[in-house]
């Protein structure tokens, strides 16, 4: 399971804040947090700052990788930003994550000829011109477009994460059923496809978030998830992860669950 730490985003005031006044000490404290708690990479999202976005980006991934050792994703629907970000990324700290292309044409023709030059790993979202399909089967039917169309670019199947779109069950208690579905549909199709989720996005707009974030994280797993994007330093979902990962067979003579045992992480 990858943990993508979720807490670099714009969308969260301080943090906007902060990259808008350069406020480096407080922008490479958090990365540190997040990768003490687990996080195997960052999430970088700055799509709320509009009028100097990929300066700052350039910015935020150079005072980002000088404070940690682990890859980053590079998030936005701004191609030009995702370039940005990349001219400066330090590849002796592993490979990047694109987040993201979707079934949009004109979308995938720009972020396509980046994924293959850098040789990035992409995330690919399950919409398109139309927006994000109400069922899993519709959900599917995109991300096998996708998957098509970026194997035959060359893109390796294990460098593909699909997202199949987690939105507030607050909205439509049917969401997260219809994530789940599109999980099962994904891996029983393309096993070698990696999956992966915004998790917080389930819970929004309800009490006690955390609680259901970590219901849904477990239910995700059950169902193939690979990655997850999600804040690494709640101690509890983390812990869970490991237990529930244990239990899927995923963790070789429960190494990865006893060492967490052993440094007081459970």
């Amino acid at each position: 399971m990858l943990i993508v730490g979720e807490k670099i985003n714009s969308s969260r005031k301080n943090i906007k804040n902060m990259v808008e006044g350069k406020n480096k000490e407080f922008i490479q404290e958090l990365a540190q947090k997040q990768v003490e708690g687990g996080a195997q990479m960052l999430d970088l999202n700055i799509g709320t700052i509009r009028n100097s976005e990929s300066e700052d980006m350039k910015w935020l991934v150079k005072t980002v990788q000088a404070a940690v050792d682990v890859p980053l994703c590079i998030d936005s629907p701004n191609h030009e930003v995702i370039k940005a970000g990349l001219e400066v990324y330090d590849w002796n700290k592993g490979k990047a994550l694109i987040n993201s292309v979707t079934g949009e044409k004109e979308k995938l023709e720009l972020i396509l000829p980046l994924v293959k030059k850098c040789k990035c790993s992409v995330v690919a979202l399950t919409m398109d011109e139309r927006g994000i399909p109400q069922n899993s089967k519709e959900r599917f039917t995109i991300a096998d477009g996708l998957i098509r169309k970026l194997t035959n670019e060359g893109i390796p199947t294990e460098d593909i994460y699909i997202d199949p779109l987690t939105l507030p069950v607050s909205a439509n208690i049917q969401n997260s059923n219809t994530v789940l579905e599109t999980l099962k549909r994904i891996k029983d199709s393309y096993p070698e496809v990696k999956t992966i989720i915004g998790l917080s996005n389930i819970s929004y707009g309800l009490p006690e978030r955390r609680l259901i974030n970590q219901n849904f994280v477990i239910l995700a797993m059950a169902c193939g998830l690979d990655a997850v994007i999600l804040d690494s330093t709640d101690q509890k979902i983390m812990a869970l992860i490991k237990a529930t990962n244990l239990l899927l067979g995923k963790d070789e003579f429960c190494g990865q669950y006893l060492k967490a045992f052993r440094e007081g992480k459970l």
